[in-house]
């Protein structure tokens, strides 16, 4: 049974959206999403109404973990919407190329569709990656600011020590 449709529906109904879906190794993973972010209430409310459909409809075969999360603040990029809705954001992907070592490749997306990913990396300067030869690839989430410089906690000395006294 194909899942991403009726839960992408179920999840709709709770007010939030299917990020991703993706069984790994006996863990179903359900990353949901929805505009401001999810907060614990939502995840929690998401899982018991995923678990009560599977358990429903019983759409898998064999024993299988259930995982519902948010997508977090460096989100995992997988399928052509996730790339198109990274449209100038920073990411960094790992591209398997046939003749060549793979590469690491970070900076802004600057443009994608159904094949491809375009981005203005850091190193090479504009570079266009198919998607079907990224081996895996996410959001970088940058703090707004570089951190100040804190004063030395004990106090400065700014007079030497006299011997002898």
């Amino acid at each position: 049974m194909e899942l991403e449709t009726p839960l992408r529906s179920l999840l709709s109904e709770l007010g939030l959206d299917l990020y991703d879906l993706e069984m790994v190794r006996g863990t179903l993973n359900v990353v949901v999403n929805r505009t401001g972010g999810v907060d614990l209430e939502s995840l929690t409310t998401a899982n018991r109404a995923i678990s009560a459909w599977l358990d429903l409809n019983d759409p898998i075969a064999g024993r299988f973990t259930l995982d519902v999360s948010s997508p977090g603040l460096e989100r995992k990029l997988r399928t052509p919407a996730h790339f198109a809705s990274t449209v100038g954001e920073v990411v960094t992907l790992r591209e398997l190329r046939e003749t060549e070592a793979t590469r690491r490749l970070e900076g802004t997306v600057v443009a994608a569709d159904d094949s491809s990913v375009t981005l203005d990396d850091l190193e090479h300067g504009r570079v266009t990656v198919a998607i079907s030869s990224i081996e895996r690839a996410r959001t970088v989430f940058t703090w707004g600011a570089e951190a100040k410089p804190t004063p030395s906690r004990g106090k400065a000395s700014t007079s030497s020590s006299k011997e002898g006294q």
